[in-house]
């Protein structure tokens, strides 16, 4: 018998919620991208296993281990899925595949542009919680080294080249900057900010690391225009949050652009 990514990752995460006394025995995928991510019904649990995103890093337990502690750091603040009390979070690794653990939160349908305020202020509320983070992160350097390892995974072309051209151009102005740092949550756009009954709360900080702002600040912007944002509404949310100082996300726009693209081509191959 052939198994898919699915399988292979609701064997695993079960094989570990087993291990763990979590009953899971109606478990089942309710997302498979990326990252697969399982509810392990009957408990008010979700497993999410890496998939595809295992190829960004070159040591999985360190990267999630950093994720574990970052949400961990902000459970009293109540800005991100809270860890479970049922299982400890992780990481863990079965079947070949690392995963972590993290409490169910009902979600009250997608994430959409609709109040550019409270939008802007979550990310806001984000980055002041978590600039008191003290821990061991990876840097702009790690992330780029991440990006060329993954580029270096593609078919040796003339345009695969110029990916590579492209992202040493951004050297100084984005990976080298001299912009001060904190702890970000490195994917911040809405697809991982969730609407729920007590308002919404953060997931999936598995980029987790240690840059400047403009990071995040140039994803979320680049996510909102995605979702049918229009300039003002662009505007305002960057107003809430407190930033005023738009062009210089130029330079972390193009990188993401380009982190994008190297992606794509890799998941394409």
């Amino acid at each position: 018998m052939t198994f898919g990514i699915e399988d292979e990752a609701l064997a695993a995460a079960c094989t570990i919620a087993v291990k763990h006394g979590l009953p899971c025995g109606d478990a089942e995928v309710i997302y498979s991208g990326s990252n697969v991510l399982i509810r392990m019904l009957p408990s008010p649990v979700v497993a999410r296993v890496m998939s595809g995103t295992v190829a960004l890093h070159d040591d999985p337990r360190l990267w999630l281990s950093r994720e574990v502690a970052v949400t961990d750091f902000l459970a009293p603040t109540g800005l991100a899925v809270a860890p479970s009390s049922m299982i400890a979070p992780g990481p863990f690794r079965s079947g070949g595949l690392w995963m972590t653990f993290s409490s169910w939160v009902e979600v009250e349908g997608p994430m959409e542009p609709w109040d550019a305020e409270l939008l802007g202020l979550a990310l806001r509320r984000l980055h002041d919680a978590l600039a008191d983070f003290s821990g061991e992160l990876g840097t702009m350097a790690d992330l780029r080294d991440d990006i060329e390892r993954l580029r270096r995974r593609l078919p040796p072309t003339r345009q695969v080249e110029s990916l590579g051209d492209r992202l040493a151009a951004l050297a100084d102005t984005v990976f080298d900057t001299a912009h001060p740092t904190q702890a970000l949550h490195g994917d911040a756009s809405l697809s991982n900010l969730l609407r729920t009954p007590g308002g919404v709360v953060w997931n999936d900080f598995e980029d987790v690391l240690r840059g400047p702002a403009h990071w995040d600040v140039a994803g979320y912007v680049m996510a909102l225009e995605d979702r049918g944002a229009d300039a003002a509404f662009v505007r305002e949310a960057l107003d809430a949050y407190g930033w005023d100082h738009d062009q210089d996300l130029t330079p972390f726009t193009a990188a993401h652009e380009l982190y994008g693209e190297i992606w794509r081509e890799y998941a394409g191959t």
